[in-house]
């Protein structure tokens, strides 16, 4: 591989696991109460359980897309949102936030691994680049989400807070 490559590479990867200008999303978890997981502040159309699963529903399906010609994608909008606020245990939470990193490490080893720019044969004209840059932009927006929540609920603080 060539530099250029390499760089492009190296910054997709960069991107998907938080980049420079926002959280990611083990940041903006981190020592979440309990307790907050299910909240959802007046007006707001999603509680942290439901953005953190919808994250981990959306990046499944977009790595399982790159990786299988058979995967079907769940039903859009209601297969990639719970209904349900808060997980059903801590089990069910713990195992959303692993998947999450589970499958965000094998989307990063596909981009090292795999040629950027050839189409998915079983896509209609997407690339490995493409699907990695969307699974990044679609949680950069998402993690927002949830630091805009704990901001409203008071459990969070700033790195830039002193």
């Amino acid at each position: 591989m060539n530099d250029n490559h390499n760089i492009l590479v190296g910054e997709i990867v960069h991107l998907l696991q938080g980049g420079n200008a926002h959280a990611d999303i083990k940041k903006a978890l981190q020592n979440l109460p309990k307790t907050l997981r299910s909240a959802k502040p007046d007006k707001l159309p999603y509680s942290i359980w439901q953005l953190t699963e919808h994250i981990r529903i959306a990046q499944w399906d977009m790595l399982e897309f790159c990786k299988d010609g058979s995967h079907q994608s769940p039903k859009w909008p209601e297969g990639y949102w719970p209904k349900e606020t808060g997980p059903e245990s801590d089990e069910a939470w713990e195992n959303s936030v692993q998947q999450i990193d589970r499958d965000l490490n094998e989307l990063v080893s596909l981009v090292k691994t795999g040629d950027l720019f050839t189409k998915i044969p079983h896509g209609d004209g997407q690339n490995i680049l493409r699907e990695a840059l969307q699974v990044a932009d679609h949680t950069a927006y998402h993690v927002a989400e949830i630091i805009v929540i704990r901001r409203l609920l008071g459990a969070w603080r700033s790195p830039l807070t002193p």
